[in-house]
């Protein structure tokens, strides 16, 4: 049996996933996600939180319904085959990151860092690691 099959069968299933983060000027965020990193919006929850598709079953919400922290302690990982041409086109779209992308051998990823809204962090990353698993691709 595999990971992914003993968690699937040992709990209800988890078919999505959907992180939020928060700012104070939902449209200026909005615009960062849409027009910098390029996410399409999936639900707009009254103008009070925009949820975009990060992944198939992966998503990002911006929202104004709380403050955000002082000094976020999340950082939102990109996880893509292709680190380097996500870097060229963000870059080319105005993304200003840390950093060109680099190996960190410590973790085993090739990766970049770039901030964004509210100062959140954010990277684009590829795990360099055989044990990381494949996406799952729809049978």
């Amino acid at each position: 049996m595999s990971r992914w099959e003993a968690i699937v069968t040992s709990q209800p299933p988890i078919t999505q996933q959907v992180t939020f983060i928060y700012t104070r000027d939902l449209a200026t965020a909005s615009a960062f996600l849409r027009d910098k990193v390029g996410l399409q919006l999936a639900l707009n929850q009254n103008d009070l939180c925009h949820i975009y598709t990060v992944a198939p079953n992966a998503f990002l919400g911006v929202c104004v319904n709380r403050e955000p922290p002082a000094e976020p302690g999340v950082t939102y990982s990109f996880v893509t085959p292709d680190v380097d041409s996500m870097y060229e086109t963000l870059k080319a779209r105005g993304v200003e990151f840390e950093a060109p992308p680099t190996l960190s051998e410590r973790f085993n990823v090739y990766s970049c860092f770039f901030r964004g809204i509210e100062s959140y962090r954010f990277e684009i990353q590829a795990f360099r690691n055989a044990d990381w698993p494949a996406p799952l691709t729809a049978s």
